[in-house]
């Protein structure tokens, strides 16, 4: 189906009500394997980071990582999720090239975090509360390149190289109760939530949650049912999304596809499916198995977990503060609204920000900078806006010299072309490209009697008492100096001289 075959996102939600489940994965960040102790250090020489246990090789037996435990544990809990008093790893049996023992590690009935719940905040500043239904422990896949063909899936590929050097680290795999009530907000909800939980995996420590890296990756179940009717419809999902704005509009899509297929009277097939960048649109991937299709059974070589409640209440006690308690105790200390403060969050500048203001600058000038100028920088070169090479302490250097009067803006934002191109620190580039404000009364006089003197009509005007005029000489004078002349000055200089009083 072509985006010319969809109905309108209005039209699908005038008739159908949207349901969804979303699965995300999350690559722990430890410095060994789940199960063996493999190094899982990004980059490496394919297959060089495997032994007999993460290749499934007879007689090797797997043993359980502690800090995978206690990662689990600890984003269990921040999702307000109960911890299991005791729970048990389980084969989930599937046959693909990329899992060399033919069968995943994995939790099935019985996960180590249950029943929980995140709230996350949309663009408006309502709250919208998702439910978790779980949070368990599993091992990840050997990553398949398929060469040949013109997607660079295995389908129509001449060939498909394999490096195991993946199968076997840790991931979480967060799942959520049916999110219900969301409506035509259910892309923004979508991406919200994904939003909200990469940054409380990335507040936890617990992995940076890369998505670009693969190290979030979402899996987008959509289903509609018409208005009034409690059961819910058959589901699509689509695979391995791994961008906000993907999630978005992945979810976008498959609402109009499923309402294309349903206003024809066709049937929706439980399906996975693969999510095309470029357009936007979904393909159909494979027809989706269910639980007993994966036949799990109890892993007979890894004994049952049982966290003490003792350790489990001292993990709590330590976690971090929420993401979202965090940005609306910064929204009040810095004194700006919500809608301000989630044009903050759309940047990217939360860290930044602060960071900044650590450094020295005030929390008005460290926005000031950081959602300006190199938030343009940064959207013209189509980078993260932490991505920029500069850091924090240098914008609360360029800050502090504003500030103080050294630098206005304009040269303040020259300082910073110096710093992006590698010039170096703020200090340096001052002296080095001579950009410091023009105080020298005598220097500065002769640029104001020089404006006065190639502008009399203007001059005039102030005389008469329009100071207002007076901003055009004022311009003169900072064009005279390179923008380096101290305007207040100047403007006070221009009116003695004009013996003009305020």
């Amino acid at each position: 189906m072509t985006v010319t075959d969809l109905v309108s996102y209005e039209d699908a939600l005038a008739s159908y009500d949207p349901v969804m489940g979303l699965e995300v994965h999350v690559e722990l960040g430890t410095k060994t394997k789940m199960f063996c102790g493999c190094a899982t250090t990004l980059g490496a020489e394919p297959n060089s980071q495997t032994c007999p246990t993460c290749l499934g090789l007879p007689g090797s037996l797997p043993v359980v990582n502690a800090t995978g435990v206690e990662s689990a544990v600890r984003i269990g809990l921040a999702l307000n999720c109960e911890i299991a008093e005791w729970c048990r790893f389980a084969r989930k049996n599937y046959f693909y090239p990329d899992m060399p023992k033919n069968f995943q590690t994995s939790q099935y009935d019985e996960p180590i975090a249950f029943d929980g719940y995140l709230d996350v905040q949309l663009a408006d500043g309502e709250v919208f509360r998702v439910g978790i239904e779980r949070a368990h422990m599993e091992e990840d896949t050997g990553k398949s390149t398929h060469i040949g063909g013109a997607t660079g899936r295995i389908h129509g590929a001449r060939h498909s190289l394999l490096d195991y050097n993946r199968a076997g680290i840790p991931l979480i795999e967060i799942v959520t109760k049916p999110i219900v009530g969301a409506g035509d907000r259910a892309p923004e909800v979508a991406r919200a939530y994904v939003a909200e939980l990469r940054e409380l995996i990335r507040a936890l420590g617990v992995s940076e949650a890369r998505m670009e890296m693969g190290q979030l990756r979402c899996d987008v179940n959509v289903s509609l049912r018409p208005h009034g009717q409690e059961a819910f419809g058959t589901r699509s999902e689509t695979k391995n999304v791994n961008s906000l704005r993907s999630v978005e509009r992945a979810v976008r899509f498959e609402i109009q596809r499923h309402a294309a297929v349903l206003g024809d009277g066709g049937t929706i097939v439980q399906e996975t499916r693969h999510f095309h960048e470029d357009n936007g649109t979904t393909t159909s991937g494979r027809v989706k198995e269910e639980a007993e299709d994966y036949r799990y059974f109890p892993e007979p070589d890894l004994v049952p977990i049982a966290p003490e409640r003792e350790w489990v209440e001292r993990l709590r006690a330590e976690l971090p503060e929420t993401p979202l308690a965090r940005r609306n105790r910064l929204r009040d200390e810095w004194g700006v609204s919500a809608h301000e403060m989630q044009s903050v969050l759309n940047a990217g500048a939360v860290e930044p920000i602060v960071a900044t203001i650590e450094a020295g600058a005030d929390a008005a000038a460290a926005r000031k900078w950081w959602l300006g100028e190199l938030a343009r920088r940064a959207n013209e070169q189509g980078v993260e806006l932490a991505s920029l090479p500069i850091t924090p302490a240098q914008v609360a250097r360029v800050a502090t010299l504003v500030a103080a009067g050294e630098l206005n803006d304009k040269l303040g934002r020259q300082v910073i072309d110096g710093v992006l191109a590698g010039e170096g620190d703020p200090d340096v580039i001052v002296e080095q490209r001579g950009l410091r404000i023009v105080k020298d009364e005598g220097a500065l006089g002769a640029a104001v009697d020089e404006a006065i003197a190639a502008n009399p009509a203007v001059a005039d005007k102030v005389r008469g008492g329009k100071t207002a005029a007076a901003g055009a000489l004022v311009g003169a004078v900072m064009k005279a100096t390179r923008g380096q002349a101290d305007a207040a000055r100047a403007r006070e200089l221009i009116l003695e001289r004009l013996g003009v009083t305020e």
